[in-house]
């Protein structure tokens, strides 16, 4: 369509005629009114040169023409003026071309219509894409050529046009009308781009540089971009040579006559408008040149002239690479910056500050969590907003707006990471940059996959596709190639660039104990290699934090795997990943022992690497706890239950059977010592104090102890003794009651469900595991098929929450009383309590595959008591949540004078910033009495040799012992604020003389007992004057003794989450040396 042999020349500003004319107002309307003036103009620009003549519809869309109240004949508008146009170019001696004019309106959809809220827009994205679609269907019908967005100033208003024109291009190629007739190119209708800039420093009036502009609306292909109006050809030249060094289309440029007067007209000559104008031509920047406000067609045959016989610019081939955008431009280019780390503290599901944040509708101290991560160095950050207790298009889609208004965040390139679609969308249709999606794969099948994809390419991202497909996820190498290959050939087919396809081919939890899961790290390092020398373009992604989910708690091992695992991978060929910075440490700097022992797990070296971890981590998070009266160190006999907890199984048989002659039932043995066996992983391993790994053994050994007890069980059964332990299930269950279990229908992820079922099976259960995307009707037809005990789904992504209340709602309807246990990373006892229990009354949560196990047990052994405890525990987590936000807090010092409080301002000044202490300033602060509690030692057996041993040791141990002791303390109101603090373990065993030396059951009761001392050394630092006294109440001791009232304290300290600790859904604190409270500075204050 474009001349590559000379410089095409465009016609001049239409106004500025209409103007010479005697009419003005709403010049759009003159197409019906005086359409011979229109078509007088068009004819004077052919005359003067012109290759190319613009309609006269720069404002026939209905939002611009709701200005006149003309809104329902902008339509008819826009093919008046392309019909005009049409008509003039034909007649035309020569060959001229109609550009269908779309102006950009005078509203925006990133900048906010209200200044006191940045999230409220004028117009939506589907609004004015409809208002375009109408246009831009009618100046097609009418005949033009291509279709010419000028003026712009706002990218996703370009974006909602480019999306209305292609969505306009597909209804009019399914008409009888010939593609050549509509000037329809390959599939699609012709678009050309012009920018508007607000000054000479070459920025949008949203903020955006103009190559950032051309990144975000670069999905089009137009036929050309470039800029108009803003400036005169002498102020634009500088501009226009930047375009020129990145555009990969022709150039077009079509300045003002010079800059505006005192009154707003034009006055430079055309003579002089063409000096300029040769000047960039002669610089080889142009391809087509006109002329915008105060040009005439004597400027336009001045141009034609000065042009004329120039060779026009080269344009240059479309580049490789994926360039992303926000303000600015990135290139995520592996040569300069080998690995880009996205960044992932915008998540709900990976920030508990974060999720708190968006739950309280508190968007600015959220977009403070981004500006940190781009200060730090990201320039690409992921946002997911999928939590089951919001909605999180709503609030994906005010997050994003929020974030426009704050350049130092806009800036920035935005990751769209969520399992809803129309979160997705929410995500694109208000981001002015080019994002990334994160994600789509084949689970659905092709059809799903391209619908999802067609629309992703005409929003203008790129795309991580997941390694799924319809049979579920690619855990090995052969089927991550081929679910890769297959997407690329899709994705390449529909128009979708090399470097615009980013392939995330599973980074899953190695060292796990299971031999299936040996080969996940370095398949995925191999599946990299091939996808970068077989699918040339295409990047690699994973998100790396799961490849460690097996040692969670032992950051320090977890930092080693990461690290490790990057080193290996980014050679291979890993361009970006989710990682969190502060969970990597330097590769060479990894201890040696640890370093080799994780790249043993990841490269899969032999079948003794994962045990072989397992000691390393196990060395700093032992969680035998101490004896009365005996040394940490004196050898004890293991009961059945540590047994368990250990994962022993020599002796188990004896101890077993011990077991049954001291209970007499087999069926008390499996309720007694193996039920607290198994109850006590699952409290280590959601303390972090247990790994996977170590589960999987006791579930092991838990499986082999019911082995032993088998015949019992058996004999039992046949006598119809209750000692089976088939409670209500109605089963002669030989210890085998029947769980189905499933993923639900849409959901793809399997490797916990796969867990959770091991972990059933060696618990003794008979298990039906029906694989992934099961739907309702399949999980119950089975259910009563097996005449099963427990239904059992699981599900990783939000929308899989939808599937669960649906099936809430099922069991309901047909009066099932069959127990429903819901599972996997997007559930909660809050979710499942407040939106699940209310559809269905027998639904439990199960927090992993240990607690899953034990509720199987519970319920099985007294299914009324397993019933009555866990609706007590919904009712008190939905008393909880009706509470609502901020009123958690309760005030517990009614009973002091309101007038004997410090007053506010002269406590502030006195408030402690979250800070790590040194162990020699809590020291002096111990209460000896404590380390004696914890070991159970009386008031009268202190000077026994057993304790005084045991206090020697401690104090021995105290002066090596080296630990990370982090607190704080902000005072909130007069005379109240609140503190906490936290001591953790300094790191995993190594060759140092504290870790060679140290007995880890000391260590586990000193911290304990410091972290007691932590508020008398709050108390001392605070230094509060008399005649007020402080008292520091923590929460969870008599004074105080509402244990929900932690997550308030924490939530009112800045920066608590620099702490370290953790709540857990029953408000337990971890690590457990975790202390908090209020502190009350009053005249009368003391503790009760």
């Amino acid at each position: 369509m474009m001349d590559k042999d000379r410089i095409l020349i465009l016609d001049g500003a239409m106004g500025t005629a209409i103007q010479r004319y005697g009419l003005g107002g709403n010049s759009e309307a003159l197409n019906l009114s005086h359409p011979e003036v229109i078509a007088a103009i068009h004819r004077e620009y052919i005359e003067a040169g012109a290759d190319i003549i613009e309609t006269n519809s720069f404002s026939a869309n209905s939002i611009s023409q709701l200005e006149y109240g003309c809104q329902s004949q902008a339509a008819e508008m826009a093919f008046r003026a392309a019909r005009i146009a049409r008509e003039a170019a034909d007649s035309a001696p020569r060959k001229v071309l109609v550009a269908g004019s779309m102006g950009p309106t005078s509203k925006s959809l990133t900048l906010p219509s209200d200044a006191n809220d940045p999230s409220i827009r004028a117009w939506s994205f589907d609004g004015m894409e409809a208002a375009y679609f109408e246009q831009a269907k009618a100046l097609i019908e009418g005949g033009v050529d291509f279709l010419l967005l000028e003026t712009c100033f706002d990218a996703l208003n370009v974006k909602a046009a480019i999306h209305a024109i292609e969505r306009a291009s597909d209804e009019l190629r399914l008409t009888d009308r010939a593609a050549d007739e509509l000037r329809l190119k390959d599939g699609k209708f012709p678009i050309a781009v012009s920018v508007s800039v607000s000054d000479r420093s070459g920025r949008t009036l949203t903020g955006q540089t103009l190559r950032a502009f051309y990144t975000s609306i670069r999905h089009c292909k137009p036929i050309a971009f470039g800029i108009n109006c803003s400036l005169g050809a002498e102020e634009m030249q500088p501009l226009v040579a930047e375009l020129s060094s990145f555009v990969e289309c022709p150039l077009i440029c079509y300045p003002n006559a010079g800059l505006p007067n005192e009154l707003g007209g034009y006055d430079q000559s055309p003579e002089e408008m063409a000096v300029h104008i040769r000047k960039m031509a002669e610089d080889g920047l142009l391809n087509i040149v006109g002329g915008c406000c105060g040009t005439t067609d004597r400027h336009i045959r001045a141009i034609a002239e000065a042009v004329k016989g120039l060779a026009p610019r080269r344009v240059p081939a479309r580049r490789e690479g994926l360039e992303l955008s926000g303000l600015e431009n990135i290139c995520i280019d592996r040569e300069r910056f080998n690995f880009t780390n996205v960044g992932e503290r915008t998540n709900v599901a990976g920030s508990r500050k974060f999720a708190r944040l968006i739950a309280e509708g508190n968007y600015a101290e959220g977009i403070e969590i981004a500006a940190k991560q781009i200060e730090d160095g990201a320039s690409l950050i992921d946002i997911n907003m999928d939590d089951a207790m919001l909605d999180s298009a709503v609030e994906m889609e005010r997050f994003v707006r929020c974030i426009a208004a704050e350049p130092a965040v806009a800036k920035a390139a935005l990751m769209i990471d969520s399992s809803h679609w129309d979160t997705v969308l929410a995500g694109l249709k208000n981001a002015q940059g080019k994002c990334v999606v994160n994600s789509i794969s084949l689970k659905e099948g092709e059809n799903a996959f391209l619908e999802k994809a067609r629309e992703i390419l005409r929003l203008g991202a790129a795309v991580v596709v997941m390694a799924f497909d319809e049979e579920g996820q690619a855990t090995d190498y052969t089927r991550k190639i081929s679910i890769c290959k297959r997407a690329w050939d899709l994705l390449r087919g529909i128009g979708f660039d090399a470097s615009d396809i980013i392939f995330d081919v599973n980074v899953l939890s190695v060292g796990t104990g299971e031999a299936s899961d040996r080969r996940y790290g370095i398949d995925f390092i191999e599946a990299v290699r091939w996808i970068k020398s077989n699918l040339p373009g295409a990047l690699t992604s994973g998100g790396i934090s799961n490849l460690s989910f097996a040692f969670r708690g032992n950051n320090p091992v977890r930092e080693a795997m990461h690290s490790v695992f990057l080193y290996h991978a980014v050679k291979a060929g890993l361009d970006m990943g989710i990682v969190n910075p502060s969970m990597l440490r330097v590769y060479d700097d990894i201890e040696p022992q640890l370093r080799q022992a994780c790249e043993d797990v990841i490269l899969d070296s032999d079948a003794g690497a994962a045990e072989r971890l397992l000691e390393l981590a196990s060395g700093t998070l032992q969680a035998a706890g101490p004896v009365s009266g005996k040394t940490a160190s004196a050898e004890t006999k293991l009961s059945l239950s540590q047994m368990l907890v250990k994962g022993r199984s020599e002796g188990l048989r004896e101890e077993v059977l011990a077991e049954l002659e001291r209970l007499g039932e087999a069926g008390k043995v499996i309720s007694g010592p193996l039920m607290e066996g198994m109850e006590q992983v699952g409290i280590l391993f959601g303390e972090g104090k247990m790994f996977l790994p170590q589960v999987m053994k006791s579930a092991r050994v838990m499986k082999e102890a019911v082995a032993v007890l088998q015949p019992y069980l058996d004999a039992a059964a046949e006598n119809g003794s209750d000692a089976a332990g088939d409670g209500e299930s109605g089963e002669p269950g030989k210890g085998r009651d029947c769980i189905v279990i499933a993923t639900v229908k849409g959901d793809v992820h399997d490797i916990g469900k796969n867990i959770t079922a091991t972990v059933l099976r060696c618990n003794g259960f008979r298990v039906v595991d029906l694989g992934v995307m099961v739907d309702n009707e399949s999980i119950l037809e089975t259910a009563a098929r097996e005449k099963a005990a427990i239904v059992a789904v699981s599900g990783l992504i939000t929308p899989s929450l939808k599937v669960m209340e649906d099936l809430c709602r099922l069991m309901s309807a047909r009066g099932l009383r069959t127990p429903l246990f819901i599972g996997g990373a997007t559930t909660s006892a809050l979710h499942t309590a407040v939106k699940l229990a209310p559809l269905y009354d027998r639904v439990f949560y199960g927090a992993d595959a240990s607690a899953s196990a034990v509720m199987a047990k519970r319920y099985i052994l007294d299914s009324e008591s397993f019933i009555a405890t866990e609706h007590a525990a919904q009712e008190e987590l939905r008393r909880i949540h009706a509470q609502g936000r901020g009123e958690s807090r309760k005030d517990i010092f009614q009973t002091l004078d309101s007038e004997g409080y410090m007053p506010f301002e002269e406590l502030k000044g006195r408030d402690i910033e979250v800070c790590e202490v040194p162990l020699d300033a809590v020291r002096p602060f111990i209460d000896w009495n404590t380390f004696y509690a914890i070991w159970r030692i009386k008031a009268d057996e202190r000077q026994s040799e057993a304790a005084l041993q045991i206090r020697r040791e401690a104090e021995e141990t105290l002066g090596r012992m080296r630990c990370h002791i982090r607190l704080g303390c902000h005072f909130i109101r007069d005379g109240v604020g609140c503190w906490a603090g936290a001591v953790h373990p300094l790191h995993i065993a190594c060759d140092c003389p504290a870790c060679k030396s140290a007995d880890f059951g000391i260590e586990d009761s000193l911290r304990l007992t410091l972290a007691d001392a932590i508020s008398g050394y709050i108390a001392s630092r605070l230094a509060i004057p008399e005649p007020y006294k402080v008292v520091l109440p923590g929460i969870g001791y008599p004074s105080c003794p509402d244990h929900s009232l932690k997550k308030s304290v924490l939530e009112s300290i800045p920066g608590s989450e620099e702490i370290g600790i953790r709540l857990s859904e029953n408000y337990a604190m971890s690590p457990d040396a975790s202390v908090c409270g209020y502190v009350v500075v009053h005249k009368e204050a003391r503790y009760i």
